[in-house]
């Protein structure tokens, strides 16, 4: 058995205090995408191999704040990442979500299936910008970036 790479994220912890805790569905959504992310991911930090990683977030002035401590709590770096980028991202990723939810009730398969090619789209195009974003900050592969857009979304989920 291979022992797991030490550029990978061990935990996420979501700072309560500037997220605030959600309604019981986008507490659910949160603890799935966190799930997933520690699941499988490969997240380091440029020429450090001081893994693996404690990531938290916090919310700062409309910014989400990186917080990154190796296993032993020592602080490895911070990053600020401003969301306005991902503003028009994300809001149209709500729209289409919410367009899917309500083809599901009354679409065919078809048209089920472009609009969730749709929202595929999007969430792929939120990962590129996020991996743009964090580039020469944190090391990671689509995959994770695609992770990550999700714990994006569900902490802007409304429900």
């Amino acid at each position: 058995m291979t022992e797991p790479s030490r550029d990978r994220l061990k935990s996420i912890v979501l700072d309560g205090d500037s997220i605030g805790i959600g309604s019981p569905d986008q507490e659910h959504e949160r603890q799935i995408a966190i799930y997933d992310l520690i699941e499988e991911n490969s997240f380091g930090l440029p020429n450090l191999d001081a893994g693996p990683y404690v990531l938290t977030l916090s919310m700062h002035d409309s910014k989400l704040m990186f917080d990154i401590c190796d296993e032993a709590g020592a602080q490895r770096a911070v990053h600020i990442l401003s969301l306005t980028p991902f503003r028009r991202t994300l809001r149209d990723y709500f729209m289409i979500c919410e367009s899917y939810y309500a083809a599901i009730r009354t679409q065919t398969t078809t048209q089920i299936e472009a609009i969730d090619m749709g929202r595929r789209g999007l969430h792929n195009e939120g990962a590129e910008l996020l991996l743009e974003r964090l580039a020469g900050k944190i090391v990671s592969d689509t995959d994770t970036a695609r992770r990550l857009f999700t714990l994006i979304t569900a902490l802007h989920w409304k429900g």
